[in-house]
């Protein structure tokens, strides 16, 4: 057996015996560092928007004013119509009918063409953008590049207005796509369909 073999085997067996002696010991509670979340740190995380609108904040916004937003906020990621990149497309109702993704992994999934919620499209927004400062858009600016983008994949005329109203009610193309989860419970999530 070479030395490096040996030396390997050796520090194998020292790692083994190292880590079944720890694996018995006593985990403690708290490690003794943090603290418990105030009450304000949780209401400004807990802010997820389900399906049915629940959870959305107060306030409105039209396309014109979310072209406005998206052309300062979110052009130089996606293009200055959605579809251009050179981050994700957004732009787009290519396949109209859906059976491309069940015969295609690759084929490009848009706001327009795959999303099967609006509410999700405001939560992902508030959340994630601009990956620069996510979480710095107010409602109204959401609300209005929601109704931006929902407009450019022809989905709602160009006077919407958006707000926790009317957007639960916007029906995406892809709505009927998506099946429940069949493990069930109170928050299952659609699954896409295969077709």
């Amino acid at each position: 057996m070479s030395t490096k073999v040996c030396l390997f085997v050796v520090g194998l067996l020292v790692t083994c015996a190292a880590v079944s002696r720890t694996a018995g010991a006593q985990q403690p509670q708290t490690f003794g560092i943090g603290r418990a979340a105030t009450p304000a740190e949780i209401a400004a995380t807990d802010i997820d928007v389900r399906p049915d609108g629940e959870g959305l904040p107060p306030g409105q916004g039209t396309a014109a004013e979310g072209e406005t937003i998206f052309a300062a906020r979110c052009a130089a990621c996606h293009g200055k119509t959605g579809k251009e990149g050179p981050s994700d497309v957004l732009v787009g109702r290519e396949p109209r009918d859906g059976a491309a993704f069940a015969r295609d992994p690759l084929a490009r999934r848009t706001i327009g063409n795959y999303w099967p919620y609006a509410t999700t499209l405001f939560d992902y927004i508030r959340r994630a953008m601009p990956p620069s400062a996510p979480g710095s858009l107010k409602a109204d600016e959401i609300y209005g590049v929601v109704a931006y983008l929902l407009v450019l994949n022809e989905i709602i005329p160009r006077d919407t207005v958006m707000d926790a109203k009317s957007l639960p009610k916007v029906v995406m193309p892809a709505r009927d796509r998506f099946v429940p989860d069949p493990r069930g419970g109170p928050d299952s999530v659609k699954v896409p369909a295969r077709r």
